[in-house]
């Protein structure tokens, strides 16, 4: 589970995004340094910010980083000395992850497009990619079902001209690093990358 930390843009504020939702059609409540952000319409939990970060919290790192189980601990004792008891149960497993292309064939129905078996370490999953340099035997980095992108977009099960895609290949500009090429491409990574190792940006 990716958060938010960014002191110069938004101040001393760590953001939990939960699940996306139209900026027109959501509400606020306030417990103490805590600020729920619901659904207007149903009432779901869209995140939270917690302000007064670095007084909670010890090991902040600027931009989007992973949620650790420390992290987590402390977030749920926030919450108890509020008296909130909203469910804190996130998923944790990384949602960055370096994957191996194992095979790739043609989309039936699109030709700009690519069905690519990939291995993640301990699963395999179906991705359907649109760059024009993917190619079976590399290294790449997948975002995983549930992963955030740094533009803010989640990745979720997809069905893409009428075939299952699980998860994205990415490119370095979708992953905003530093110095991406322009042209379109996916991120082919350097073989001594392990299979389904996190990868870090």
């Amino acid at each position: 589970m990716n958060v938010f930390y960014n002191t110069k843009g938004v101040g001393d504020v760590l953001m939990i995004p939960i699940k996306e939702a139209d900026r027109n059609n959501r509400m606020h409540e306030n417990h103490g340094d805590i600020t729920k952000i619901k659904d207007k319409t149903d009432g779901s939990v869209l995140g939270y910010n917690i302000f007064r970060a670095s007084s909670h919290f010890d090991e902040l790192e600027h931009g989007q980083f992973r949620m650790n189980e420390r992290m987590l601990t402390t977030m749920k004792d926030i919450f108890s000395a509020q008296g909130l008891k909203d469910n804190l149960d996130f998923d944790l497993e990384h949602k960055f992850v370096v994957g191996h292309v194992e095979d790739i064939d043609s989309h039936e129905n699109a030709d700009k497009l690519s069905v690519c078996q990939v291995n993640l370490g301990e699963e395999q999953t179906q991705i359907v990619c649109g760059a024009p340099n993917v190619d079976a035997g590399q290294k790449v980095v997948v975002a995983k079902v549930g992963a955030v992108m740094p533009s803010g977009m989640k990745i979720k099960d997809a069905k893409l001209r009428g075939v299952a895609s699980s998860g994205m290949i990415c490119s370095a500009k979708e992953l905003q690093l530093p110095d991406a090429p322009e042209e379109k491409g996916i991120l082919v990574l350097e073989d001594s990358y392990e299979t389904g190792e996190a990868f870090h940006f």
